[in-house]
């Protein structure tokens, strides 16, 4: 595992059909105060050169494409999000062992190396969603399972809700990254998120990092909303 600063915490998620929007966002934002998270719907719209933009402006790009595939796809894909220069990846750990060592070890192969982490359940799925999809048991067993896969599988991290944080950080150390979605300040709207939490009980009960959309994004003042989480999270220990 690579070793990371968990400081910024806030990842914030660029969830726009267009590039001016999202520039437009940014451009009122400090590199130093936040990253900043791709994920399908822009890169696909805009491509890798909308991203080595965003990197050139000096952010942390989580790359969130979430690679489930044959090993050795999935560990060429991971490569190739090295080469746009980002700072964290991601695959989906019920791709298995082998694909996610595969990857690992081929970013290991560069010389620049981002974080690679793994999607064990999305947050916006429920225990009859994982039933229907033949997963036993509830979210919380299925979280554990996979994050427990990952971490023997030598990754950086998982993406899990915050309400299985607790339980997934004793399994796996301090160093392990727990990146946690369906991060909701109080005040705000849970959309199609069914496994939220506060960001300062987010932290509290063991995420490291926090993904947060539209509670900035969509806000009449996005950067005041962002401002208002990080004084919220602001007595955490380096939040």
């Amino acid at each position: 595992m690579t070793a990371v600063s968990k400081s910024p915490r806030i990842i914030v998620a660029l969830d726009y059909a267009s590039a001016a929007p999202a520039l437009d966002l940014i451009s009122g934002l400090d590199p130093k105060t936040c990253r900043l998270k791709v994920g399908k719907e822009m890169f696909t719209r805009l491509g890798p050169t909308f991203v080595e933009k965003l990197v050139g402006q000096g952010f942390d790009v989580f790359l969130d494409l979430k690679f489930h595939d044959i090993p050795n796809t999935v560990a060429a894909a991971c490569a190739a999000a090295a080469d746009l220069g980002v700072w964290m990846v991601n695959v989906h750990a019920s791709g298995g062992r082998k694909m996610m060592v595969t990857a690992r070890e081929r970013l290991e192969t560069l010389s620049h190396r981002p974080l690679l982490i793994a999607v064990t359940v999305l947050t916006s799925l429920g225990e009859k969603d994982i039933a229907e999809v033949g997963f036993l048991g509830a979210p919380a067993d299925n979280v554990i399972r996979l994050a427990r896969l990952t971490h023997e599988s030598g990754l950086d991290g998982v993406v899990c809700s915050p309400l299985e944080a607790a339980e997934v950080r004793p399994l796996v150390g301090k160093d392990f990254l727990l990146v946690t979605p369906g991060v909701r300040p109080a005040s705000a709207a849970q959309d199609d998120q069914k496994r939220v939490m506060t960001p300062l009980d987010a932290l509290n009960n063991g995420a490291d990092l926090l993904v947060i959309g539209r509670p900035i994004t969509a806000a009449d003042d996005p950067q005041l909303s962002l401002n208002r989480i990080q004084q919220e999270i602001a007595g955490f220990p380096g939040g």
